[in-house]
């Protein structure tokens, strides 16, 4: 009987140790899948923005056309919970250049054409090396309404 008096004890330990690191485990997976749905709602926002003001744009209060500065601003200010706006990177670009894009205009923000919204971000795992960072990446791609 002397002999087994804390091999409970270290059971507990063990056994508390694996449980903990599967809860956290789950726990940082659960953030990840957060973040990325949020990259992928702020690229779909910043686009739906951008189509919006294009080149024939009239009665917006803001931004009228759209430019690449304009749309990084509005995806910045979503003001996601739990996401540092500042480390969120947006890239606008309207794709359609040269003679189909009647007038010429750069950006080519004009009726019809595209607008593509790239919105990446660096989700940051606790306790690991800063250069194990995931690049969570978004893109969305419109047709130009106004």
């Amino acid at each position: 009987m002397s002999r087994e008096d804390g091999s409970a004890l270290v059971e507990t330990a063990v056994s508390a140790m694996i449980v903990f690191t599967l809860f956290f485990g789950a726990m940082e997976m659960c953030l990840a899948l957060y973040t990325y749905h949020f990259v992928s709602d702020a690229a779909r926002e910043g686009t739906r923005y951008a189509m919006v003001r294009g080149s024939s744009c009239s009665g917006l209060p803001s931004a009228c056309p759209a430019q690449a500065a304009d749309v990084q601003n509005f995806v910045q200010g979503l003001g996601f919970p739990g996401i540092d706006a500042t480390a969120m990177t947006v890239t606008t670009t309207w794709p359609t250049t040269g003679s189909s894009c009647t007038p010429s205009s750069l950006p080519c923000n004009n009726r019809g054409n595209l607008v593509q919204v790239t919105v990446q971000y660096q989700f940051f795992i606790p306790f690991a090396p800063q250069s194990s960072a995931l690049t969570m990446s978004s893109t969305s791609q419109l047709a130009i309404s106004q």
